[in-house]
């Protein structure tokens, strides 16, 4: 797209992009990480006993009550508390992750929660031959994990027959470590892209969601010594200066944890 000049305008795809690039961990940083920075632990990301009746099940559910199949999508489904979710209106789920450790602990819950599934290890949108398309896609928590968000959503919506529900953090999840990239490495880091940049790429690409801005119920307390590893791990900082981090965490005035505002964005196909 030109200005009337000849001037490259900037599309929110183009926005979003950039915004990502900006924030990746130099490169003198990661090659020197002891571990991945970017690795979970699919035990935080296990269904709950209880689904929580949030705005992003309700809409799900909205979607699989007006679809013949009730065969569910979940890209990027982590050990599965997203899809797993909704048992008992669900028939069939096919769960796509880029990490074996996740995809495994999602075939884990599926077998232990009765839930027919596939589970495809891989990337989206590229995946999506593997996947093949469902009546609801649903995509908890993936959006900040890739730089083009343009076609990441122009997959969800190929592969939805009838919808899709996309939930992502009011901004982005890690912006609450940007404070200690500073203290640690000396990186002051950009501001953060947010959930109206997603909804300003959603609209570019012609989606018109409806979207509902709401607050998560606080996770469980998580025991001191392994949120100071974790957040090691994330700076890329040596595990033996996980007591430093321990100590910084408990000291600062700041958020010390991702934020609970959410925003579940939902459109029909």
């Amino acid at each position: 797209m030109e200005t009337p000049t000849g001037t490259p305008t900037r599309t929110a795809a183009a926005r979003w992009a950039a915004l990502m690039a900006a924030r990746a961990v130099p490169d003198e940083i990661l090659a020197h990480a002891p571990a991945s920075p970017y690795r979970q632990d699919p035990e935080r990301f296990l269904p709950a006993a209880e689904p929580a009746d949030t705005p992003s099940r309700r809409a799900a559910v909205a979607v699989l009550a007006a679809s013949p199949d009730r065969t569910v999508l979940d890209v990027g489904c982590g050990a599965g508390a997203a899809s797993l979710a909704l048992v008992g209106e669900a028939r069939h789920v096919v769960g796509v992750d880029p990490a074996s450790d996740m995809l495994a602990a999602f075939v884990r819950a599926c077998l232990e929660w009765d839930m027919p599934y596939q589970g495809v290890l891989g990337s989206w949108p590229e995946a999506l031959p593997d996947t093949g398309t469902a009546d609801l896609v649903l995509c908890h928590h993936v959006g900040y994990d890739t730089g083009d968000l343009a076609a990441f959503a122009s997959g969800l919506t190929a592969a939805a027959r009838v919808g899709v529900v996309m939930e992502i953090h009011a901004t982005h999840p890690q912006a609450w470590l940007d404070p200690f990239w500073d203290r640690f490495h000396g990186v002051r880091r950009p501001a953060p892209p947010t959930a109206d940049d997603a909804l300003a790429v959603l609209t570019e690409l012609g989606v018109e969601p409806e979207v509902r801005r709401w607050t998560a119920d606080p996770r469980p307390v998580e025991d001191p010594d392994a949120r100071a590893a974790r957040v090691t791990r994330r700076l890329c900082l040596p595990p033996d200066r996980a007591g430093e981090v321990a100590e910084v965490l408990a000291t600062h005035d700041g958020p010390t944890t991702p934020p609970a505002e959410r925003v579940t964005f939902s459109w029909r196909t």
